[in-house]
């Protein structure tokens, strides 16, 4: 109470006073930005004994009481409802009751805005919100200013541990125990009238890093406005109109005297933290004030351009430029990605966990087969599945992109797409995939999506959009080249890839790969062109003994060396481990009775034989099993001839005065 005594004497008002009140805000200051994640309380100490005096002094009724049915909103939400554990269900919140009460009325005047309801109405909806806080919660709102001040800080606290934020600390890897802060500050006001207003900007584009002030603000509003989508918020400056607000006046347009102090401020700003920085802002009755300043979020392709770009004005060195982008985001520079203009216009119908980098867009099938009968054709396929197994490793590689309804970040679906840098989205549960009926239906929805439509999937965000949206190359921007020139300067670790193909190999060559640190020979027996490789590893797998094994093998030889020869070449002069076959052999024997029936044929076996030897071979634990170094004890012949390969890739390329540099991996010889 020191410092709100000192906070009372600077602003020349009494916090709790009948004639001359201070009202404050309570919000969080917890040392990384978690946007959205902590609660904040606004207008505190509006109460029956200091009402009357603020309606005098401000002489402003209106504002009055929409600050106070303001409070009474935030109040309940955040420390009678949340901060208590009560949970009331989905959709069943105070807050969500409140808003309802408030849009009901709204619909019953005819009204478009808040804006628009008269003070008295505002008066009256205060005391209708009191009543609902007490019958659903089962107490009164506090009418005490020194009450909702304690509870207020008692709430910020506990919203450390409130199940959004920590579910943000666990993705942006934030230690529970750093905790929070509690600001309490003066209120400053931009709902006086039309010569108020809040904002949000950011002192440069977060979204492509332009060197560009940026941002939103609304005339007689509060902060939590500009966020919430009441209104559609008015630009910054006429530079960043878009279609969605091109009608309405920037503040540059509306306040130019206003507009260029926050000019001024940016320039102060980001001289002061050299960063871009997140800025909130009121104006009261024309006069500028400054909520709160923190480092901004933004896009990897904006955190590389503005580190370089700061770089370039002398405000950061290169040492600072490599810190200044997370490793997480340089996969965003990778992928294409959705256009964040078109991504904007459109609601995704359904979510789910972003487990592969990028965006795609394709049309929809059902089946491994399909996805790869489709690209064939030249389609560009999306794979939708209830989830995968190792049986869909063709489709998935097929599919420009994954889609499941169930599994999680470690599922097979996300594992391999990962792995790939395949645009994949799993464990969208209200997805409900007929994969027989070939259609998906949306729950809680009308929308059916049927084989052959187009959808766009959002791996970066778990979003999922009915319809195509416009991709662009992330990765299509000078400044990452230079950016990763830094990088190399200064790093102390060389850095391998795992690729499984010629094409990888170039393209990890090509993003500075100084070798290949894993080749995984079984990745050559599917995708594209993998049709006989896969044939006759199948043959020999069902091969009565070993002379026809060794048959099968001799004619798997020239494809396993092409593959080798093709990678050491397109990785010429540096190294390339090879693994040898490591997984257990049944997981190659097919399953379905269709696929049985035609390898059955092929061969000239019977399909019990092949369902025989499929359950000989299956592992009741496969990571432990019969597999990796393990093979090559029980079949030598497999190890030899794939090392045959190796050695004869080898020396072929080095008759071709290239330098091959092969090393070979035994696997799991624990």
């Amino acid at each position: 109470w020191a410092a709100m005594k000192l906070t009372e004497e600077t602003m020349g008002m009494k916090f709790g006073d009948s004639t001359n009140a201070l009202l404050v805000s309570c919000r969080s200051g917890a040392r990384k930005s978690m946007p959205g994640m902590m609660d904040t309380v606004l207008n505190i100490g509006l109460c029956t004994a200091t009402i009357p005096g603020f309606l005098k002094k401000t002489n402003n009724p209106r504002f009055v009481w929409d600050s106070y049915r303001r409070l009474i909103m935030m109040y309940a939400d955040v420390v009678m409802e949340k901060a208590e554990g009560i949970e009331l269900g989905e959709g069943k919140s105070i807050r969500k009751q409140l808003d309802q009460m408030l849009d009901e009325f709204k619909k019953k005047k005819g009204y478009k805005s808040d804006t628009e309801i008269t003070a008295d109405e505002l008066k009256d909806l205060s005391e209708k919100f009191k009543k609902k806080v007490k019958q659903v919660l089962g107490k009164p709102f506090p009418d005490d200013a020194r009450e909702q001040l304690e509870g207020s800080i008692k709430a910020v606290f506990k919203s450390w541990n409130g199940k959004k934020a920590i579910s943000y600390r666990r993705i942006e890897g934030i230690p529970d125990d750093w905790g929070t802060a509690v600001n309490v500050q003066a209120m400053v006001f931009g709902n006086m009238g039309d010569s108020s207003a809040t904002g949000v900007a950011f002192t440069r584009n977060p979204a492509t890093g332009e060197n560009q002030f940026y941002g939103e603000w609304l005339v007689n509003a509060q902060g939590e406005d500009v966020v919430a989508g009441i209104r559609t918020p008015s630009p910054l400056n006429n530079e960043t109109k878009n279609e969605q607000n091109k009608h309405l006046k920037s503040i540059q347009e509306a306040m130019p005297k206003t507009y260029k102090e926050l000019v001024e401020i940016r320039q102060i700003l980001e001289k002061s933290f050299r960063d871009m920085l997140d800025i909130e802002f009121t104006i009261q009755e024309n006069k500028l004030y400054m909520l709160q300043c923190r480092v901004g979020k933004r896009t990897g392709t904006a955190a590389v351009n503005m580190a370089m770009e700061m770089l370039k004005e002398k405000l950061i060195d290169e040492k600072t430029v490599v810190t200044r982008v997370d490793p997480a985001q340089l996969d965003e520079l990778l992928h294409p990605i959705c256009n964040p203009d078109a991504e904007k216009k459109v609601k995704p119908i359904a979510k789910g966990l972003p487990a592969g980098p990028g965006a795609a867009v394709g049309k929809i099938v059902f089946t491994a087969e399909d996805a790869v009968a489709w690209n064939r054709k030249g389609h560009k396929v999306i794979m939708v599945r209830e989830e995968t197994n190792p049986e869909d490793v063709e489709g998935m590689r097929a599919a420009v992109g994954i889609l499941t309804a169930r599994g999680g970040m470690t599922s097979h679906a996300a594992l391999v797409a990962r792995g790939w840098g395949k645009c994949c989205i799993v464990g969208a549960g209200s997805l409900h995939v007929e994969a027989s009926a070939k259609k998906i239906k949306v729950t809680g929805t009308n929308i059916v999506l049927k084989e052959g439509d187009i959808i766009t999937i959002n791996g970066t965000k778990g979003n999922v959009y009915a319809g195509a949206i416009d991709l662009m190359d992330a990765s299509e921007n000078p400044s990452f080249r230079s950016f990763m020139k830094i990088v190399d300067k200064y790093r102390t670790m060389g850095v391998r890839t795992n690729a499984d193909t010629a094409e990888d190999a170039k393209i990890a060559r090509d993003y500075g790969a100084e070798g290949i640190g894993l080749f995984r020979t079984e990745h050559m027996f599917y995708g594209k062109g993998s049709e006989q490789p896969l044939f006759l590893l199948r043959k020999m797998i069902l091969s009565a003994n070993e002379t026809e094994r060794r048959k099968a093998l001799n004619e798997l030889f020239k494809y396993v060396k092409k593959d080798m020869k093709a990678t050491l070449e397109a990785m010429d002069g540096l190294p390339v481990t090879f693994r040898l076959l490591d997984p257990p052999l049944h997981e190659f024997v097919p399953q379905g009775a269709e696929k049985q029936a035609e390898l059955a044929k092929a061969l000239g076996i019977r399909k019990s034989d092949i369902i025989k030897r499929g359950e000989a071979l299956h592992e009741s634990n496969p990571m432990m099993g019969h597999r990796g170094v393990r093979l090559g004890i029980t079949y030598p012949e497999i190890t030899e001839m794939q090392v045959r390969a190796m050695f004869e890739a080898s020396a072929e390329l080095l008759k071709e005065k290239k330098h091959p540099k092969p090393e070979l991996m035994v696997p799991v010889t624990c």
